[in-house]
C-alpha cells in the first residue's frame, strides 16, 4: 500500500472501497484551485460494513493487553512521521495554512498518539478499585467487589475543520479511544480529505504491522450530512465524538439520544471565551494587554475554538488607552486566509449580524480589503456598552474568526452582571494583579461555574496537552462538562464501569487481582497504593 499517491477512496478496514455515487474535489482556499484527485463519498452499504467489521474487532481488541495496544499507538505515530514532507504539503494546500503550523500540529498528533500509548501501558487509568469480601459481616456478609473502567465498543469520530491533523483522522478523540480498546469509524471532513488519507493510510499500515485485527479502523468520505447521521444512528455504534458548530453537535447529539438505544455524543460546539481585564492590568500593562489581545484573537485568522471573542473592562483612562491601542493593531492587520469558503461565508455573517445590532459599533477593520477570490477575511474590532449585552443575547453567539467584541463597564457590579449571564464557554480569562484577585474575588468565583478552564494573566489560545489540561465547559460549550477532548482523561470518555463480585482471582482482568502483576495504583479496601 503506498502512503503517498492518493486514490480519492474511503477504506472498510484495510480495503479500499468506492461505491457511492457522488464525489467531490478538494479545494486550495489561498488559490481557489481544485485539487485532484476525486473523492468518492461512501455509500451507506460501506458505512454499514465498516460497522459490522467494527464490532467484530471490538470482540478481539477489548482483549488484547494493553502493551498491544501501546505498541499500535507507538506505530500510528511512526508511520505519520514517516509520511515526510507529502503530508505537509498536502495539508498546506487543503487548508491554506503556513507549513509550520502544520509540521507544530503534526508534532502535536504525534505527542498526542504516545501520550496515550504511555498511559495505558502504566495502566493506572483504569481506576481499579478493590473491597475484598467480609463474610464475618453482622448482620449480612459482605461480598468480594472489584471495580474497573472497560471499553465500550466502535467509537464514531468526525473530523475537524480548523484541525487538519490534531482534532481529525489521528487526532485526540482516535487516539483516546483506540487507547480504551475501542475500533474507531472516521468520517473525514471535506475540506481536507486528501490530508485524511494519507493519515488513515498510516494508521492501517500499523494497525497491520502490529498484528491489529481487521476493522479497527475505518476511513469514510462524506460531503452531505446523510452520512454523518447514518453511523449516529447505526446500532453498532457506541460513543460519537464531535468538534465543530452549534448546530451540528446539537443536531448529532439529537439523534443520538432518540436512538432506540441511546448513545453519547462528546461535542466541543460553541465558546466566546471571554477575557476580563481588571484595574491592576490596566495600569501596570495597557499597551503590553492590547499587543497581547490582538494577537490571541487573530491568531491562525482566529479559526481556534479558543478564540476570545468577548473583552470586558470598567471604564477608565487605561480602558481607552487598551481600546485605542487595540483598534491601532486591527486595523493594521492584513486579512487572512481562512479555511475553507464555508468557514469565510460565516464569518463574514455573523460580523454583518453584529455590525446591525443597535448599540454596537465598528470600532476597526483591517485597513486592506479582504479577497474573497483568497477565501480572505478581514480582522474586526466590534465595542458596547454592558448594557447593551446584557440586554440584547445575540450578542453573546460566538463569531468564528479574527473578530472580538469589547465590553465597557460602568461599574464593579456591571463586571459581575456580564459574568453572570454569560453562556457555558470553554474558556475564561482574568487580566489581573494578586490584588486585583482579592478584590474581584466574586467575579472569580461566577467565572468558575461557567467555564471548564479559567486563566489568570494568560490568554485562551493554545491548549496545553498534558494530563491536567481540561478542555471542555457547560452547554453549549460542550455536550458534557465533565468530560475533557484534550489530556488524558479525554480516555474516559470511551469506558464504562464495570463490577465483578465474588470471581475468583483467576478468573478476573489483571488490573483487579490480589497479585497486581501490573504493578498500577489502586483503590484497596479504601486505601490508595500500588
Amino acid at each position: 500500500m503506498s502512503t503517498t499517491a492518493l486514490h480519492g477512496k474511503s477504506f472498510i478496514g484495510k480495503e479500499p472501497s468506492a461505491e457511492g455515487r457522488r464525489s467531490f474535489l478538494a479545494t486550495n482556499p489561498a488559490t481557489g484551485a481544485t485539487l485532484e484527485p476525486h473523492f468518492r463519498e461512501a455509500s451507506l452499504g460501506e458505512a454499514n460494513r465498516a460497522l459490522s467489521l467494527a464490532e467484530r474487532a471490538f470482540t478481539e481488541l477489548r482483549c488484547r493487553p494493553p502493551a498491544e495496544r501501546a505498541a499500535f499507538l507507538d506505530r500510528i505515530a511512526d508511520e505519520i512521521l514517516e509520511l515526510g514532507d507529502a503530508l505537509i504539503e498536502r495539508a498546506v494546500e487543503e487548508t491554506g495554512l503556513p507549513s509550520a503550523r502544520i509540521q507544530g500540529e503534526r508534532a502535536r498528533t504525534v505527542g498526542q498518539l504516545r501520550m496515550f500509548a504511555n498511559l495505558i501501558r502504566e495502566g493506572s487509568w483504569v481506576d481499579a478499585r478493590i473491597d475484598h469480601a467480609a463474610p464475618e459481616r453482622k448482620p449480612a456478609p459482605k461480598p468480594d467487589v472489584r471495580r474497573m473502567l472497560v471499553s465500550i465498543g466502535p467509537v464514531i469520530v468526525f473530523g475537524a475543520s480548523n484541525f487538519p491533523l490534531a482534532f481529525s483522522v489521528a487526532g485526540g478523540d482516535t487516539a483516546s479511544a483506540l487507547a480504551a480498546g475501542n475500533p474507531v469509524i472516521v468520517k473525514a471532513h471535506r475540506a481536507h480529505p486528501g490530508t485524511g488519507e494519507l493519515v488513515a493510510r498510516a494508521i492501517l499500515q500499523a494497525a497491520e504491522k502490529t498484528d491489529m485485527p481487521d476493522g479497527v479502523f475505518s476511513f469514510l468520505h462524506g460531503a452531505g450530512s446523510e452520512l454523518g447521521a447514518h453511523l449516529v444512528r447505526h446500532p453498532a455504534a457506541k460513543a460519537v465524538a464531535f468538534t465543530g458548530s452549534l448546530s451540528g453537535g446539537r443536531a448529532l447529539f439529537d439523534m443520538a439520544a432518540s436512538r432506540p438505544e441511546p448513545i453519547p455524543v462528546y461535542a466541543e460546539m460553541s465558546s466566546v471565551n471571554p477575557v476580563f481585564v481588571l484595574p491592576g492590568a490596566l495600569k501596570a500593562r495597557a499597551d503590553e494587554l492590547a499587543a497581547g489581545l490582538h494577537q490571541s484573537v487573530t491568531l491562525g485568522v482566529g479559526q481556534f475554538c479558543t478564540n476570545p471573542g468577548l473583552l470586558v473592562g470598567l471604564k477608565s483612562d487605561e480602558w481607552s488607552l487598551l481600546t485605542t491601542r487595540l483598534k491601532d493593531l486591527i486595523s493594521s492587520t492584513s486579512p487572512g486566509t481562512m479555511l475553507h469558503v464555508g468557514i469565510r461565508e460565516g464569518y463574514e455573517a455573523g460580523t454583518r449580524n453584529l455590525a446591525s445590532v443597535s448599540g454596537v459599533s465598528v470600532a476597526a477593520r483591517s485597513s486592506l480589503a479582504a479577497d474573497a477570490a483568497r477565501t480572505q477575511a478581514q480582522a474586526m474590532l466590534f465595542t458596547a456598552e454592558a448594557s447593551t449585552f446584557l440586554e440584547k443575547r445575540e450578542l453573546s453567539e460566538e463569531i468564528f474568526g479574527p473578530s472580538t467584541l469589547l465590553l465597557t463597564c460602568g461599574s464593579r457590579a456591571e463586571l459581575e452582571s456580564i459574568a453572570r449571564n454569560l453562556h457555558g464557554h470553554l474558556t475564561a480569562t482574568v487580566q489581573g494583579t494578586a490584588q486585583d484577585l482579592l478584590e474581584y474575588a466574586e467575579l472569580v468565583r461566577i467565572l468558575e461555574t461557567k467555564v471548564g478552564r479559567l486563566l489568570f494573566n494568560g490568554y485562551p489560545t493554545g491548549v496545553e496537552v498534558c494530563p491536567s489540561m481540561h478542555h471542555g465547559g457547560p452547554y453549549p460549550a460542550t455536550s458534557y462538562s465533565h468530560f475533557t477532548s484534550v489530556g488524558t482523561a479525554a480516555i474516559l470518555r470511551f469506558t464504562r464501569p464495570l463490577c465483578y463480585q465474588g470471581f475468583p482471582e483467576e478468573a478476573l482482568p489483571p488490573e483487579l487481582r490480589d497479585s497486581n502483576e501490573r504493578g498500577i495504583w489502586r483503590l484497596v479496601d479504601g486505601q490508595f497504593g500500588r
